[in-house]
């Protein structure tokens, strides 16, 4: 019986081993859990650049290949997606947007689609109509270098509140800038926050007003702060935050993002992000850049609240952010010199040197990177030498890769030295696009050929370009960003200097690989490889190779993180 025993299990393992070298002498895989078949799959992987299929098991790629290659790995419980042809790509970064922002404009005036100061006005007389007594009516998105024809009466090209006045005498109303760098009040919210032809300007900030010296209702930058809003309490700041998170995930997702760089949020909401990601309302991947002014108190939570890959790298906290200037469209980003239609004004520095120069000592210690908002050339300058003497500092400290956000206007003298320090460009390709019509008025001809949105100058000096929308400033949607990116072709057919366009494959990277290697996660996530996370996006048009102009006609099909389907087009 031994003897038979012995040459049924011979037989049985013989077979197997038989079974084996049919299969290329590997033992057989377990079924995946999602299969992505039929496709074009750019990896963005040099060694492989494009497959025709995918396999996802456990939330990570487990192999790449021919459609025959990656069929054995489907079982009865694999979820099969057939491609049918569509271009898959490495799950979309968006490198710079502000998340709680993205929520707070679902729920106000959308003023982006306002064609002149006269629709705003109509859009808060209806908003006021339907209000409650005293209710605070907030909107956001207006430009005034965006409307067809100046407001009269104006002061720089803004209008004055006597119009808001007009259409809600009794209901405060706060519009802010498309930028996020100013805000336009009316009377009822000056009363309310107690501001008086005496009140100053404070620093960093500017209270416009007329000949007469009366406040027009324009806040420029740190004067924003000075309306005071309706306090909340402690329930109703954290139910609103909560709502607020879930609406801006789920217009993320919508738009193909898999991961999202949050660009500065306090103490508070961080928390309330983590909690969201802990407990399932929040699905996208947040990398959190934390903006808060520093303090003892600040500094001390530095090492606590530093947080790598937590939840299966859905949530990361490891940047500081910090504001050196404000906008080009409100004159506040900072210059070398003055602008070109207002000879009086270099823009302003909105937060002290000292500060950020304290943030800079905070992060190096912590183990942060820096992130700077910096928009005009004498910002990048002053951050870029505030960079260079933390790093000659502290000089066993390597690859620390702190970042610039933004970048928008720099001296020639200041482009070589991102590569040289290892700096990141956090860059918006649609900024350029949705700007360049009063970029030339800013700044004129010269300068904005020597330093304006300068992607290939960057590139080619070694930089890193991390592409974004800094939603809600733009529409979160990655493939007008991507369009803008490799055309730079603005509404009226021109072309903004077309030699500093990136390539189709620049652009995919900048939203991808670069995004990751711009948050120190180029080893999990940012292209299609076996072992990283299973983020992917999928398209329904080939951007990488259909006819420039069709590009914006593309729409995501699947959002997929972790190997899970987050949004699928046809479910929606």
């Amino acid at each position: 019986m031994r003897s038979a025993l012995a040459l049924t299990v011979f037989a049985v393992v013989v077979a197997g081993l038989s079974a084996q070298a049919q299969r290329g002498g590997t033992a057989p895989a377990p079924a995946a859990d999602l299969v992505l078949t039929n496709g074009r799959i750019v990896t963005v992987e040099d060694a492989r650049p494009e497959v025709e299929a995918l396999a996802v098991s456990g939330g990570r790629i487990e192999a790449l290949g021919s459609a025959d290659d990656i069929k054995r790995l489907i079982g009865p419980s694999t979820k099969v997606i057939d491609l049918q042809g569509q271009l898959a790509v490495p799950g979309l970064i968006e490198s710079h947007g502000h998340f709680t922002g993205i929520g707070e404009m679902k729920q106000e005036l959308d003023l982006t689609t306002a064609k002149s100061w006269d629709d705003i006005v109509a859009m808060v007389a209806a908003a006021a109509k339907a209000a409650k007594p005293g209710e605070w009516i907030y909107g956001r998105g207006w430009h005034q270098e965006k409307w067809s024809a100046k407001p009269q009466p104006n002061v720089q090209g803004f209008p004055t509140h006597a119009s808001l006045d007009a259409v809600s005498p009794d209901n405060p109303v706060m519009l802010t800038h498309a930028s996020g760098h100013a805000a336009f009040v009316n009377a009822k919210a000056m009363a309310l926050s107690g501001i008086k032809r005496s009140t100053e300007s404070p620093a960093g900030g500017d209270i416009l007003r007329d000949a007469s010296g009366d406040a027009i209702g324009v806040f420029r930058e740190t004067s924003q702060r000075l309306i005071k809003k309706p306090e909340l309490t402690g329930a109703e700041r954290a139910a609103h935050l909560r709502k607020t998170l879930e609406l801006a995930d789920h217009e993320v997702l919508s738009k193909g993002i898999t991961t999202f760089v949050d660009a500065g949020s306090p103490l508070d909401v961080v928390d309330g992000i983590k909690q969201a990601v802990d407990e399932g309302a929040v699905a996208v991947r947040m990398w959190v850049m934390i903006r808060q002014s520093p303090n003892s108190t600040f500094a001390a939570k530095l090492s606590q609240y530093r947080t790598i890959d937590h939840a299966d790298g859905h949530f990361t906290v490891r940047a500081i952010k910090k504001v050196m200037d404000g906008a080009l469209g409100p004159r506040t980003a900072w210059l070398l010199q003055p602008y070109a239609d207002k000879a009086d004004s270099t823009g302003l520095n909105t937060t002290a040197l000292k500060e950020i120069q304290e943030a800079a000592r905070l992060a190096i210690a912590n183990g942060y990177q820096l992130c700077v908002h910096a928009i005009g050339d004498r910002a990048n300058r002053e951050t870029l030498d505030i960079f260079e003497r933390a790093f000659r500092a502290n000089p066993a400290k390597k690859n620390l890769r702190w970042r610039v956000e933004h970048a928008q206007h720099l001296s020639a003298a200041d482009i070589p030295r991102f590569a040289k320090m290892g700096v990141i460009a956090s860059m918006q390709g649609i900024h350029c696009t949705s700007d360049a019509p009063y970029v030339m008025v800013r700044l004129g001809a010269k300068r904005a050929e020597e330093g304006a949105y300068v992607w290939q100058k960057l590139m080619k000096s070694g930089a890193v370009i991390a592409n974004g929308t800094d939603a809600p400033v733009e529409d979160v949607d990655p493939i007008p960003n991507f369009y803008a990116s490799v055309s730079r072709k603005l509404k009226d057919g021109s072309v903004f200097y077309p030699d500093q366009r990136m390539s189709r494959m620049e652009a995919l990277k900048s939203y991808t690989i670069n995004g990751a290697y711009a948050a120190f996660e180029e080893g999990n996530r940012g292209s299609l490889k076996v072992g990283k996370y299973a983020d992917v996006t999928v398209l329904s048009k080939d951007i990488l190779t259909i006819p420039e102009d069709e590009i914006p006609t593309a729409r995501v099909s699947y959002t997929i993180v972790g190997g899970k389907v987050l949004y699928s087009a046809d479910k929606h």
